[in-house]
């Protein structure tokens, strides 16, 4: 096994690499970053059932609040569509708390066989992927009384979209994607109906799907946001960031049993990316159908562009040489 791994950054993806590398016996330290934590995330029953298995924390989100329903309203004057879902509502805070403490910080002096890079930022090789230029807002809302308190929003209007969910009764966080925070709403049929009260905007963040390129070298190796970026859109951000940390710390435990670090790169770098492809995939109709004119039209576009890098990447990798069992990767044949 490797004499150490540095982990730069304290988020999902870095407490899943330190949890999983350092049952393997691995020495683990971390380099924390500030950096604002997200005041809501929705984990699916997936999402869940993954952090549950990785941290053997069979009782992880008990009592958090949980999200019934789903109403949509997407496109010119789309009626509110209902479905039935099944998610948790947790803030980044309480999400890390829960998994337990933070390792301990690195020594000044120490000397890493790998640095994994789960948060900014990265060596200066690695060059970022955007993919559009749509930027969100969280805003904390007082919900009407009439509001269904299991439940979360999701509206497309001209220039933009807005995500509602309930972490409470009678509050909530509106995400508004595209236009401002104060106009987005405005423009609302459905979302502004369940609103009472807004309170000013506590976070302002780019939403546009982006990935990095190259995503490790031999001694590094990028992981969770700091690799790549998920639309909230479409996909489970925490559930791919908690994949890839299980891949990077695979990787690295292959590469201490003498596997060859750039084919693992390599094996690496092609997962994210297929990954990434998939998501940019899922995203691209309902930027299609979300409404009519240049935002959407712009948005579209950029995703399309996403997909066509996406292709030439992958074009390099022809096959793939590795395949994960359980938390090992293993060389294929």
């Amino acid at each position: 096994m490797p004499t150490g791994v540095l982990i730069r950054g304290d988020g999902v993806a870095a407490r899943c690499c330190a949890h999983l590398l350092s049952r393997s016996g691995v020495a683990v330290s971390f380099l924390p970053l500030d950096r604002p934590r997200l005041p809501a995330i929705l984990l699916s029953e997936a999402a869940q059932a993954l952090i549950r298995e990785v941290f053997g924390l069979e009782g992880l989100f008990h009592g958090l609040p949980r999200i019934r329903r789903r109403i949509v309203a997407w496109g010119r004057g789309a009626s509110p569509v209902e479905l039935d879902h099944s998610a948790v509502v947790v803030s980044e805070e309480r999400l890390l708390e829960s998994l337990g403490p933070s390792l301990p910080g690195a020594a000044s002096d120490a000397d890493f066989d790998w640095t994994i890079c789960a948060a900014r930022p990265l060596p200066a090789a690695s060059v970022e992927h955007r993919f559009g230029s749509r930027m969100a807002s969280a805003t904390p809302v007082e919900l009407k009384a009439t509001a269904e308190p299991a439940a979360c929003w999701i509206e497309s209007v001209e220039d933009g979209w807005l995500f509602l969910i309930a972490d409470a009764p009678g509050s909530g966080w509106l995400l508004s994607v595209g236009s401002t925070p104060e106009a987005l709403p405005g423009k609302s049929r459905l979302i502004r109906e369940q609103i009472a009260q807004y309170q000013p905007a506590t976070a302002h963040f780019a939403t546009s799907p982006r990935i990095m390129a190259p995503l490790g070298e031999p001694g590094w190796i990028a992981c969770g946001t700091a690799a790549m970026a998920f639309d909230p859109i479409c996909g489970d951000g925490t559930a791919h960031a908690v994949r890839e940390a299980i891949l990077a710390a695979a990787m690295i435990r292959a590469a201490a049993r003498g596997e060859d670090a750039v084919q693992l790169l390599a094996h690496y770098e092609a997962r994210l990316t297929a990954g990434f492809s998939r998501h940019l995939a899922h995203c691209l109709p309902y930027y299609g159908n979300g409404h009519d004119g240049p935002w959407w039209e712009q948005e579209a576009g950029s995703v399309k562009q996403g997909l066509d890098w996406c292709a030439r990447q992958l074009s390099r990798h022809t096959t793939f040489r590795y395949q994960l069992n359980g938390f090992e990767l293993q060389a294929i044949g």
